[in-house]
């Protein structure tokens, strides 16, 4: 895998590095945007799918309706960098500390079943599940629900669910008339609750925006399976060469020398630092912790692009863009290019 070293990284260090491109974030938050023709919750959860929630977040904040988290602490990280926009937190609470915590913070609370909704405090957005089985109410517990919070005195400013197969017209077409039915009942009680369905595949397939819409790993440049984008990956990782050698013995790394091999260059990059250790980069064998072992010749302290597609990457190990951002940004440090 090639890609151009030109903006990766101002010096040369021994820890691999991945180069976060704003202006194609930006770019990819306008695409979208266009395209789902209602205002962008932008998904900035799990560090923003390894890319920095808080970069992320201050790139976003002018262009976004709200942000959305997994967590009151990734909210709360949120509020401590100055992000002044409302956040969602999309997990419901699991015990009173979390809601608290999400009020005193200023967070917007989910609350997906009767022990949820009971702990929460303050704004709250109403989650249906409307077949991922993952949270949400039972379409049947909506009017029950409403009325709690209407005893509660909650404030609950939104309702929303999530496409688990938006690819898929049939099973889309049932979720969107399903949520469509539970949204109806919450604005009996909430008038002005706003209505967000769709992720990143709602958007591309141009079905349900309602009031708004979620995109999460469009964001970051790239589309759900079954789907096509002209979207900008955001995240280049670099690392140096750090080693050359003349061929010494049958060993290259975790691995027997392949034959006709003279000379081997090491990366300053393993499974230490997110990538899966299972071969990759271009490794002889198995990637070590924090070197990758190369057949051939490469110059000491070049630096080298060792994943500008997340998705190509993840097709390698029979897994997803999402895991290999989320890893691979947990592992690098990070530089933000303006």
């Amino acid at each position: 895998m090639t890609c151009s070293d030109a903006a990766a990284y101002d010096e040369s260090m021994q820890d691999p590095t991945a180069v976060i491109s704003l202006p194609a974030l930006l770019q990819n938050f306008r695409t979208l945007s266009a395209l789902a023709g209602v205002p962008l919750i932008a998904v900035v959860k799990d560090d923003a799918y390894g890319h920095g929630a808080e970069r992320v977040a201050h790139a976003l904040e002018r262009e976004v309706l709200m942000f959305a988290v997994a967590t009151v602490e990734e909210g709360a990280r949120l509020r401590v960098a100055g992000i002044g926009k409302d956040v969602l937190v999309l997990t419901p609470p699991s015990c009173p500390e979390e809601a608290l915590r999400a009020e005193a913070y200023g967070l917007i609370g989910t609350a997906g079943s009767f022990r949820s909704l009971g702990l929460c405090r303050g704004r709250v957005h109403l989650a249906v599940n409307t077949g991922m089985n993952r949270y949400g109410f039972h379409p049947r517990e909506i009017r029950a629900a409403c009325r709690l919070a209407k005893r509660r005195a909650l404030a609950v400013g939104g309702v929303f669910s999530h496409l688990y197969d938006a690819a898929n017209f049939e099973v889309r077409t049932a979720q969107i008339a399903t949520f469509s039915a539970c949204a109806d009942m919450v604005r009996r009680f909430f008038p002005e609750a706003l209505r967000h369905l769709s992720a990143t595949g709602g958007i591309l397939a141009g079905d349900a925006p309602f009031d708004a819409v979620r995109p999460g790993i469009g964001l970051y440049g790239y589309a759900p399976a079954g789907f096509f984008c002209p979207l900008t990956p955001v995240m280049k990782v670099y690392a140096d060469v750090l080693s050359l050698g003349a061929r010494y013995g049958g060993g290259a790394g975790y691995a027997h020398a392949p034959e006709g091999s003279d000379a081997f260059h090491t990366l300053g990059v393993g499974y230490g630092d997110g990538f899966f250790r299972k071969r990759g980069l271009g490794s002889v064998g198995e990637l070590c912790m924090d070197a990758c072992v190369r057949p051939g010749r490469a110059e000491v302290g070049t630096r080298v692009c060792v994943m500008d597609d997340a998705a190509a990457y993840a097709a390698q190990y029979g897994t997803t863009a999402y895991e290999v951002l989320v890893r691979v940004g947990r592992g690098v440090r990070r530089v933000y290019e303006r």
